[in-house]
């Protein structure tokens, strides 16, 4: 497995660095000047030409693109055009909120989306079926945005159990109980990703249901709980195994309308903030770090089917 891992990292090269390089000369086809957002309408076109050569924004995009990937390989991913800080240090501060969000999202989906799921799947075609698969459906297209306004509407003004807003650093004081301020967005999130969860193990149950080892354990008169947790579920895992990897990274990068309706420091909401102040060292060093995030996650994945399938061979 360590031979594959390896094999598997060695082959992400080429892709991390095709991916840098459409990541850079996109970002700069973005329309505007950094340095005239941040110097603001009354600046002369001296001082924006000024500025722009203190920032590296006069010299050819190749140029730019080598610098940039030079800094990169050393770990260095730029200083933010907008804050003045290191991109790391930028990045670092979202990056906590979005990365406990997704954690606390993910055990919403397995602690409901999992278990109803199985329940879903043994009571094929009965009212619970029915009812579990209607939820779901109607979950999975609720827009979270509203969801978000309703549960702050519900648990936050009319009851006054959860903050309404904002993020205060576990760090900081307060501490691990500063995570009550993710517990509605965490839900907001939940909803519609355990509905997809819910579908896709009731779904892949129902397949390996039909496998010729399903009926035998049936017929050896072992029962019916165990034979779908050990003989069914176990095996649809396999499948499942990479909706919860993908949901998970689709978690820390993607949860902007969750982000701005709680108004939540996370990475999604400093991807929209850096656009509109066309910040590219920040753009670039986000996006960089969400694919070599998805690609970890990608390999993960695939060594997690060993795990959980010996049939599966690594080479």
């Amino acid at each position: 497995m360590l031979i594959y891992a390896l094999n598997r990292v060695l082959t992400l090269v080429p892709t991390l660095l095709a991916a840098s390089f459409l990541v850079f000369m996109f970002i700069h086809l973005i329309p505007g000047d950094p340095a005239s957002i941040l110097l603001g309408d009354t600046a002369t076109p001296e001082e924006v030409a000024q500025l722009s050569r203190e920032l590296g924004l006069d010299e050819p995009l190749w140029t730019q693109y080598v610098l940039w990937l030079g800094n990169v390989l050393q770990g260095d991913l730029g200083t933010s055009v907008f804050f003045r800080e290191p991109v790391l240090s930028v990045i670092a501060d979202g990056a906590e909120t979005s990365i406990l969000l997704a954690t606390m999202t993910m055990f919403w989906i397995v602690l409901f989306g999992v278990p109803i799921g199985i329940v879903s799947a043994m009571r094929h075609g009965s009212w619970v079926d029915q009812a579990t698969s209607g939820g779901a459906m109607l979950f999975a297209s609720v827009p979270t945005f509203w969801l978000g306004l309703y549960l702050i509407l519900i648990f936050s003004v009319g009851l006054g159990w959860f903050p309404s807003s904002g993020f205060p650093s576990i760090a900081d004081e307060g501490g691990a109980s500063n995570l009550r301020y993710l517990v509605l967005p965490s839900l907001t999130l939940a909803a519609p990703n355990a509905a997809l969860i819910i579908r896709l193990i009731r779904a892949s149950m129902l397949d390996v249901s039909r496998e010729d080892h399903v009926r035998t354990a049936r017929a050896k008169g072992l029962h019916p709980v165990r034979v779908a947790i050990k003989h069914i579920f176990r095996n649809a895992l396999i499948a499942v195994s990479a909706a919860f990897g993908f949901t998970f990274a689709a978690l820390v990068s993607e949860a902007v309308v969750t982000e701005t309706v709680f108004s939540l420091p996370g990475i999604g909401r400093l991807v929209v903030q850096s656009i509109l102040r066309r910040d590219y060292p920040v753009i670039q060093g986000v996006i960089l770090v969400i694919v070599v995030f998805y690609t970890a996650i990608n390999l993960l994945v695939d060594l997690a089917y060993a795990s959980l399938d010996p049939r599966v061979s690594l080479k």
